[in-house]
């Protein structure tokens, strides 16, 4: 079974026009529930007094990031963990970081917790300026949070050198001159283990003769 991460992605990116920052993936150990994806999108709105041609801008605010409520079924996390692989692979992402978090509900949480939470879900409670951090198509979302803050959930972090501001800067052997990769993504999946709190960093990009591909810590 495959996820057509790849494609919601470079979809948005050209309904938008906009380069990205980084891509962000949420998910709760349940299967058959729906992902959170969201864009971080690279770029600032113009505030101006006066909505005229020529006026001075008086602010810039960064333009909000898209979170999008992924439908597709899944019945194992594995399935989530390759279909990100794949998608930050091909869009030339240095790596993919996986993090996975206990429900912010238990004892002794930190105060912290509920915050990232509904950060990694798209719902940032916070603006700027008046002015919204995420604009979300999650209809879910709600309940998607508190299955999260009961038992946990995992989260996916890249940043895509094809689609993304990070062509520049991109010293990677492995891409192309259009900063992309041929699929499939040649690492496995690592089961997570989804008890307590963990990271996972799968390693892509190759600086010089030898990189080391993933590594694991507590």
């Amino acid at each position: 079974m495959s996820m057509q991460l790849l494609e919601r992605i470079e979809g948005q990116i050209a309904a938008t026009g906009l380069p990205l920052v980084g891509i962000t993936l949420a998910a709760v150990p349940c299967p058959d529930t729906p992902i959170i994806l969201t864009l971080h999108w690279h770029g600032f709105i113009k505030e101006k007094l006066a909505d005229v041609e020529g006026a001075t801008p008086v602010a810039y605010t960064p333009i909000p990031s898209s979170a999008l409520q992924v439908n597709e079924r899944w019945d194992d996390l594995v399935t989530v963990d390759q279909a990100t692989l794949d998608a930050a692979w091909q869009m030339g992402a240095w790596d993919v970081a996986r993090a996975e978090r206990p429900g912010c509900l238990r004892p002794g949480a930190r105060a912290t917790e509920p915050l990232e939470c509904m950060q990694a879900f798209g719902a940032f409670p916070y603006g700027v300026n008046g002015q919204q951090m995420v604009v979300a198509d999650a209809p879910d979302s709600d309940e998607l949070l508190k299955l999260a803050a009961m038992k946990g959930y995992l989260m996916w972090l890249f940043r895509p050198v094809s689609g993304g501001i990070w062509g520049d800067v991109a010293a990677d052997a492995t891409l192309s001159p259009e900063g992309r990769r041929a699929g499939p993504c040649p690492l496995h999946p690592i089961p997570p283990r989804c008890a307590g709190k963990r990271q996972t960093v799968y390693r892509f990009g190759v600086p010089g003769p030898r990189s080391e591909q993933f590594s694991e810590a507590g």
